[in-house]
């Protein structure tokens, strides 16, 4: 049956990923041929996820090496799966309950019957994004499909059947860490949710630039004390001099001045010298009750900044927290797991007596401190941001703010009044949000399960010093280094619901039990009563055991084991930290080795102009719609070609239309040879080995053996786009374009032996560029090997090429063709440049021929003289007058043009181009001459100015190069 005029990909998508799923094609170790493995680790995207367009550029690249290890006969696993998304899935389930006022609220329906809620839902929608990576064509081993918390309490198996017990791999992970104390529970500085009521991690937090204000406030010193402030200059001169009785700070969250621990100013100050180690007051609450705060010294505070000196607020700051740690400033917590301001403990005159002692010198613990609520009556339970307005109007009032002068004119009279006002900065600030709470971030001091990380970190590090693991690009090898030798202990716990449950238990007294059970905990207690600690780990503690806990430890296998270490994990440099670095760090402490040989570091997929996609900016692409217009083949090609490795990735609509028609010239290629005979069942692809009789045939063997060593070494390099870009210039200008009007008149010539050398040449050229095609390109690649009746397998499965360009590249061949195309690009380059028109047959001359442009001449004849549209050649010991010459080697050729166009009209409209060009490229030089654009613009508008320079100043190359064509001429 013959072929399909084009390939339409919806529907051939779907029956070929059907198909093979059917034949197993993607299971671990399909068509393996070697005893070496190869594993790599799918980044589990989210139970809740839908794929997006960084997901598919992330996958397209692993989905390459996959393929490509499999047809050259590793035992290859691409190991697929999906996180729990604790905070993300729970966040899903109570919007879908709240759909329905009837529903109970989470708190209503108690924990059990939440979570099997959340299990149901799991179930229903949970596989939505593993059907979109199959629409991508990832060749995934989906029977094996794993699932962070399969195994956990009420797993009711579905949708990852065949995973390994990995809430099993979790909690011993747990437990044994924290018998070696590399677990424990403290109080620390968090970022925390108000609208989850949970810490989250930093990667959860979203800094975003609001309007904002800065109030300046003054802190009286203690018993009316006064000092000479002083400003100088560089120079030392004194520019200000003032006595004071007071510090001002100024502050952008007036609310937590209530939990001040001190004042600090930087040691060389000398603003502030006289006064440090005295006493100020807390300009807030009731004034019988105010609080005093010692001024210290510390490195934090920037002298130029503001008035130089910083509020110390240890439980709402993290810059502030590190300063009270050093300085041993206690840390009181104001708020409530809402964000609304405390209205628990004891009343606030008791308090801020106690507070007020320990200012003064009287010892205190941390536990003690955390039981003190320093919120006035008349602000406890107030939201954070109702409790910040009261807190201003009450130092306001009292006139403990900063003034300056504001000098304004009166609109009725025009007198121009000048008053006294409090000095309120409106200014953008960078605020925290939820990324998925979307409100705003609260540092909280809260109790939190730690990973004391500077005990498992040394390891980590050590293994990338070595070279036991590779970070590529090499830039992140430093960023690594600079993270983990500056690593904090690592927030494990958060207050959820769906999630592992911290594995321990308590008495009555409050005493811990570690234990990997409920049983286990009370045969430690000695049958006591326990209740299990309500919080759940973070999922990066459970994805941090990504690549042991999906092969099955602790219950190696040998079927399984033999694919750790794996091979190569391919991610997005934003989490290097936050999974990357942790996997290593958790590996190395459970199991004694890293996870993975190398390291493939991306950025963030952009539009065509770099900029970042956004749904705010409007420019977000949906991966799944693109596939829908142009064919997963298309936009997997576009990301290949644009994986250059620490590129910038900058995704181009008009790209992924121009790979949609490289697959339709190749499919045209294969219509072409099918109707000439080529892929008739008596005809067998060509032994490379034996030399074909053709010169055109044996130089299309020779190039290749070339490609493919190019695109071996690109793929082993993580290279790419140097592999696309190979594939897509031997295919379409090598193939499609050189050898396919080359070969029409051997296969339509009387010699039926060169016919059948030519077809059998052609067969085997096709089915090469398949089979490299085929990682990059599968869908298509696989309906042409089906249809055209190529191999006894299935693509996906077929052995990879394995061709010596040294021993198939015939040089002489090589020249040979060379020569031909080169004359015959120069003849239509120059026939274009000067516009005659394009059917039209045309003399051409030479001024004499080497004996090897002879030879290339005479054996291409035909062929040179039907694609470049020569009618005849004649020699002449000078070039004719009116003439545009072509140098090859080994000869000059012209074409007398002069008679064909109208010289003098051409001249006129080149140089009315290259005038208008040349304006336009001094305007856009200008811009980017002039450094305030540099260093305004937003760097999207900068690249796409340099870009329109480059290509104007390419264009105008051109048609300059033509004007000169045209003074050949005179």
């Amino acid at each position: 049956m013959p072929m399909e005029k084009t390939f339409d990909a919806a529907r051939a998508e779907t029956r070929i990923s059907a198909a093979w799923e059917a034949a197993g094609a993607f299971r671990a170790g399909a068509n393996a041929s070697r005893a070496e493995t190869f594993c790599i680790m799918i980044p589990p995207p989210n139970v809740t996820g839908s794929l997006h367009i960084g997901h598919a550029f992330n996958n397209t690249l692993q989905d390459i090496l996959t393929r490509w290890h499999r047809m050259r006969g590793f035992d290859t696993l691409w190991q697929p799966g999906q996180d729990h998304a604790g905070i993300a899935t729970q966040m899903v389930v109570e919007r879908e309950l709240a759909r329905d006022p009837a529903n109970p609220t989470r708190r209503e329906m108690g924990r059990e019957a939440f979570l099997e809620k959340v299990r149901e839902w799991k179930g229903q929608s949970g596989g939505t994004i593993i059907a979109q990576l199959k629409r991508l064509g990832c060749s995934c081993d989906w029977e094996r499909n794993a699932f962070t918390m399969a195994g956990a309490p009420g797993d009711p198996r579905k949708g990852h059947e065949n995973s390994p017990d990995f809430h099993e791999a979790v909690i011993k992970v747990f437990v044994e860490m924290y018998g070696k104390g590399l677990i424990y529970r403290g109080k620390r500085l968090v970022n925390w949710d108000p609208h989850f009521e949970t810490a989250i991690s930093d990667l959860e937090v979203e800094n975003i630039e609001v309007a904002g204000h800065m109030w300046h406030f003054k802190y009286p010193l203690a018993g009316g004390a006064t000092y000479t402030y002083v400003e100088k200059d560089a120079d030392g001169n004194v520019t200000y001099q003032e006595e004071r009785d007071y510090i001002s700070i100024a502050t952008t969250r007036p609310e937590t001045m209530l939990g001040d621990g001190a004042v600090a100013v930087h040691p060389s100050d000398e603003r502030y010298a006289p006064i440090v180690g005295k006493l100020c007051e807390i300009p807030v609450g009731p004034k019988e009750h105010r609080r005093l705060i010692p001024i210290i010294t510390d490195e934090y505070p920037d002298p130029d900044f503001g008035s130089g000196a910083v509020k110390i607020t240890g439980a709402h700051d993290f810059n502030d927290y590190g300063v009270a740690s050093r300085g041993g400033i206690p840390m009181y917590r104001l708020m409530d797991t809402k964000g609304q301001m405390r209205d628990d403990g004891a009343p606030y005159g008791e308090a801020v007596a106690r507070a007020q002692a320990i200012a003064e010198g009287a010892e205190f613990t941390e536990a003690e401190v955390d039981t003190l609520n320093l919120v006035p009556d008349e602000l406890r339970g107030l939201d954070r941001f109702e409790a910040r307005e009261k807190v201003v109007a009450q130092i306001t009032a009292e006139g403990l703010a900063v003034t300056h002068s504001v000098t304004r004119t009166d609109k009725e009279t025009g007198e121009e009044i000048t008053e006294t006002l409090p000095l309120v900065e409106a200014k953008p600030i960078m605020q925290p949000f939820g990324d998925r709470s979307r409100v705003v971030i609260e540092p909280m001091l809260t109790d939190q399960w730690f990973v004391e990380t500077a005990k498992i970190v040394g390891p980590a590090l050590d293994a990338v010093r070595d070279g036991r693991t590779k970070i590529l690009p090499e830039s992140g090898e430093k960023t690594y280094y600079h993270w983990l030798e500056n690593i904090e202990p690592w927030c494990i716990s958060r207050q959820l619901w769906w999630g592992h449950r911290i594995p321990v238990w308590y008495d009555a007294e409050g005493t811990p039990y570690c234990a990997a059970s409920e049983e286990a905990a009370r045969e430690m207690a000695g049958g006591r009563e326990l209740t299990q600690d309500p919080d759940v780990l973070d999922t990066w503690f459970s994805s941090g055991l990504w690549p042991i806990g999906t092969l099955g430890w602790p219950n190696w296998a040998d079927e399984t084991q033999k694919y750790f270490p794996t091979n190569v994990l391919i991610t997005g440099q934003d989490i290097l930290f936050f999974w990357v670095a942790r996997m290593m760090m958790m590996q190395l402490a459970v199991v004694g080795e890293v996870p993975f040989d190398q390291v493939y570091l991306h950025g963030l997929v952009r539009d065509a102009k770099g900029k970042k996609m956004s749904k705010s900016t409007g420019n977000v692409v949906d991966p799944l719609e693109i596939i829908d217009e142009y064919g997963a083949d298309a936009l997997r090609f576009t990301n290949a070609a644009m994986a250059s490795l620490g590129g910038v990735l900058k995704l181009d609509m008009a790209r992924i239309n121009g790979y949609r028609n490289f697959g339709t010239k190749l499919w045209n290629a294969a219509r072409f040879a099918e109707m000439n005979g080529v892929f008739d069942a008596g005809v067998a692809p060509l032994d490379p080995a034996t030399q074909p009789q053709a010169t055109v045939n044996r130089w299309i063997v020779g190039e290749t053996a070339r490609v493919l060593a190019r695109v071996n070494e690109a793929f082993a390099d993580f290279r790419f786009n140097d592999a696309a870009n190979a594939l897509y210039a031997f295919v379409w200008g090598k193939v499609c374009d050189w050898y396919v009007e080359f070969a029409k008149p051997l296969l339509q010539g009387e010699d039926e032996a060169l016919q059948a050398e030519t077809r059998a040449t052609m067969r085997w050229v096709l089915e090469q560029s398949l089979l490299m095609l085929h990682p990059i390109m599968p869908f298509i690649t696989e309906e042409l090997w089906q249809s055209l009746g190529c191999g006894e397998r299935m693509l996906v499965v077929s052995d990879w090429p394995e061709l010596s360009p040294e021993a198939l590249v015939d040089p002489a061949a090589e020249a040979e063709m060379g020569w031909v195309i080169a004359l015959i690009e120069g003849v239509r380059s120059s026939r274009a440049q000067v516009r005659v028109p394009a059917g039209l047959q045309v003399p051409m001359v030479h001024t004499g021929l080497s004996a090897e442009a002879r030879a290339a001449w005479e054996n291409n004849e035909a062929l040179i003289k039907r694609i470049a549209r020569i009618d005849s050649l004649a020699a002449f010991d000078e070039m004719p007058r009116g003439c545009i010459t072509i140098a090859v080697p080994g000869a000059t050729f012209g074409l007398p043009v002069a008679e064909i166009i109208d010289v003098a009209e051409e001249k006129a409209r080149l140089e009315k181009s290259l005038a208008k060009l040349d304006k336009e490229i001094g305007g856009l030089a200008k811009r980017l001459d002039n450094p305030k654009f540099a260093e305004s613009a937003p760097e999207e508008v900068v690249e796409e100015v340099r870009s329109n320079l480059a290509e104007r100043t390419s264009e105008r190359a051109r048609l300059a190069e033509a004007l000169e064509r045209l003074a050949e001429i005179g």
